[in-house]
């Protein structure tokens, strides 16, 4: 049985690296190499059961096409674990962390090595729902 360890939250305002390495659904966890689970910022995927919660948005798209969506962002499938995370090898993004997002989560706006924004990213699959109550992000393109 997979056991993950409990990560640690970084800090408001810290920048850090993540290596993707396991996604559950398309705004997170989604678990870095060098220890933080991040929560992405500024948007909203339906829960893994389905449903959404009542004060967020709720896009039309299952949480498995959200994962998914996620998933090709960072190359592709490489397996899955017992807890329903999909492994991934994902490009190592540059983070700023929003602070706790409850939980070992670690809420972040993340960019690609391109300088492409994951939320907007994710927004653009058509997976996943811009959650203006939090959105500190760029402007999509």
């Amino acid at each position: 049985m997979f056991l993950a360890l409990a990560a640690a939250v970084v800090s408001a305002g810290q920048t850090f690296t993540c290596t993707p390495t396991h996604v559950y659904d398309g705004d997170g966890p989604v678990w870095c190499a060098e220890g933080p689970h991040l929560r992405i910022g500024g948007i909203a995927a339906r829960e893994m059961d389905g449903t959404c919660r009542s004060n967020q948005p709720c896009p039309a798209a299952t949480a498995i096409e959200a994962r998914d969506a996620m998933v090709q962002l960072f190359g592709g499938p490489r397996g899955t674990i017992e807890t329903g995370h999909v492994i991934v090898a994902g490009p190592r993004l540059v983070c700023q962390s929003v602070g706790s997002a409850g939980g070992s989560r670690t809420a972040a706006w993340c960019r690609f090595p391109s300088g492409a924004d994951l939320s907007c990213a994710m927004i653009k699959t058509g997976t996943v729902l811009r959650w203006d109550h939090y959105w500190k992000g760029p402007a999509c393109k």
